[in-house]
């Protein structure tokens, strides 16, 4: 499995507080059959200003780390971009930073508030040539209230990911309602770990993965967790990766009102 989402790297936000626990998150990782491990560090404006070129620096330190530990797991350089009004500015200067230099990059919105221009901020980061994809949107805590614009990113080309302690109750039963709601309505694309540490958050992925082969079938467990991952971080097109079952008609792989444009990017690049 590949786990496109986990604060693994240590001593830069609120996940792994140094090497020994990258190390044993690392060996769970490992253990649970996760092969490939996108390390993403917030990047909160005026929080965890962390940024592009020392994010990649600290995930080659950690991956030699690693190696010389003996611990089987390859790691790539991303981020937990925070929704911000220069988003798109530090993306393309290499200040904020997508999934391994790819044009996927997660997007976190602020988790108790809707912003006002949220459609505007995808709208910027897909005109930019970039493919979004929107973190937990089943732990936000206004999903209930503004679902509506959940649904407008998803039929507009944003890719869903949900987190995978979401499916067994750990951030609470409204989040476990809008994970399952949301798998079942076809719009979930990719489902990772979101670690923070060996104990509270760890980044387990078997069970969850058992958890939707029962669902929805191991074909789309594997999409969910190998598949569509591997697309995001191989930079392929949207369209090589697996559509989710039951999703809209008017929602195509690269599909969406906004995201034709992008899409004519993906076929002349």
């Amino acid at each position: 499995m590949l786990d496109i989402h986990c604060h693994i790297l240590p001593g830069v936000d609120d996940g792994a507080g140094d090497l020994d626990q990258s190390l044993a998150m690392a060996r769970i990782a490992v253990a649970e059959g996760v092969t490939t491990i996108a390390c993403t560090p917030h990047m909160t404006p005026g929080v965890y200003d962390n940024r592009g070129p020392d994010v990649i620096a600290r995930v080659e330190a950690l991956q030699l780390a690693f190696d010389e530990a003996g611990v089987p797991l390859q790691l790539v350089a991303g981020a937990d971009v925070h929704v911000a009004p220069d988003v798109t500015a530090r993306l393309r200067s290499g200040e904020a930073l997508s999934l391994n230099g790819s044009r996927y990059v997660l997007v976190e919105p602020p988790h108790h508030v809707a912003p006002p221009r949220l459609d505007g901020v995808f709208f910027d980061i897909a005109a930019a040539g970039y493919h979004p994809i929107l973190t937990h949107p089943e732990r936000l805590t206004w999903i209930e209230r503004r679902f509506d614009v959940i649904e407008r990113l998803f039929r507009a080309g944003v890719w869903m990911q949900i987190t995978a302690g979401s499916l067994e109750g750990q951030f609470g039963s409204q989040a476990r309602y809008w994970a399952e709601r949301m798998l079942d309505e076809g719009m979930v694309h990719v489902v990772a770990s979101d670690a923070h540490d060996d104990r509270v958050r760890p980044p387990r992925l078997r069970k969850a993965h058992d958890m939707l082969a029962r669902r929805m079938g191991k074909a789309e467990a594997d999409n969910l967790l190998i598949h569509r991952p591997h697309v995001a971080l191989t930079n392929a097109p949207p369209s090589a990766a697996p559509a989710p079952p039951r999703a809209p008609a008017e929602t195509a792989a690269a599909g969406g009102s906004f995201w034709r444009s992008v899409a004519d990017l993906w076929r002349t690049a």
